[in-house]
């Protein structure tokens, strides 16, 4: 059964987003750099808006301490803290029940999305459920995503990475770059995301995708990729 919070999203309608996909925030120097040039204004006079939701989904980060820790700038990875002019909280789960006015305007008028880690499918289904996702091709704003926050602007995730499922089940989410992300590449805490697995999950989602560790990103500018990265990551081809 095809997975109804899924849109097909057309290159034209695309074409013109900047997203900066990280592994586990904006944590160095170039990937910093990214940022900052992806910005019309300096940081200090950009307002940014931070999305918790995808934490909910995952039992490791969420509901609790680690989501205040996020949503506070308290964490380990930098996206909260970076300085901004200020930083609001757009919280997916309720938009749905209040009317756009009271929260289409002020996603319109913010410089940056901060999308945490979590669950990336969760993520997804309160992005369409929301009207999130309709609205992110038309924005100005720059979207950071950590994590599932990345992950969740590909066509899927694969099955490695399908914790929460959707009512009709799959692994598709928004499909707004055409790879796939497979994030915490050799991270310490976390044994199965060997380059091993990587490939074997490659080879399950069967469209291009990038192997990414926590020190490394992925930067798209109206169409163009760029990998930034002070670490390590590989990239896939089917």
């Amino acid at each position: 059964m095809p997975n109804q919070d899924v849109k097909n999203f057309s290159s034209q309608e695309t074409s013109g987003m900047k997203l900066l996909l990280t592994s586990a925030g904006v944590n160095n120097s170039s990937i910093h750099k990214a940022l900052v040039d992806m910005l019309d204004k300096p940081i200090a006079e950009c307002s940014a808006l931070c999305i918790p939701t995808a934490m909910y989904g995952h039992p490791w980060v969420g509901p609790g301490v680690k989501a205040w820790e996020f949503i506070t700038g308290n964490s380990e990875n930098p996206m909260v803290d970076l300085g901004w002019k200020s930083v609001g909280i757009l919280e997916l789960t309720a938009l749905p029940s209040i009317g756009k006015d009271r929260w289409v305007p002020l996603v319109k008028e913010t410089d940056v999305l901060l999308v945490s880690g979590g669950d990336a499918l969760f993520l997804n289904h309160w992005m369409m459920e929301s009207g999130l996702a309709d609205l992110l091709p038309s924005l100005n704003a720059v979207y950071v995503g950590m994590s599932a926050g990345s992950m969740v602007m590909a066509p899927k995730i694969g099955e490695e990475f399908v914790g929460w499922r959707p009512p009709a089940g799959g692994d598709a989410a928004l499909g707004f770059v055409d790879f796939a992300l497979f994030p915490h590449l050799g991270h310490e805490l976390l044994p199965d995301n060997t380059l091993e697995n990587a490939e074997k999950w490659a080879e399950g989602v069967s469209i291009p995708g990038y192997a990414i560790d926590d020190q490394t990103a992925i930067k798209v500018n109206e169409g163009t990729v760029e990998m930034v990265s002070e670490g390590k990551w590989k990239r896939f081809i089917p």
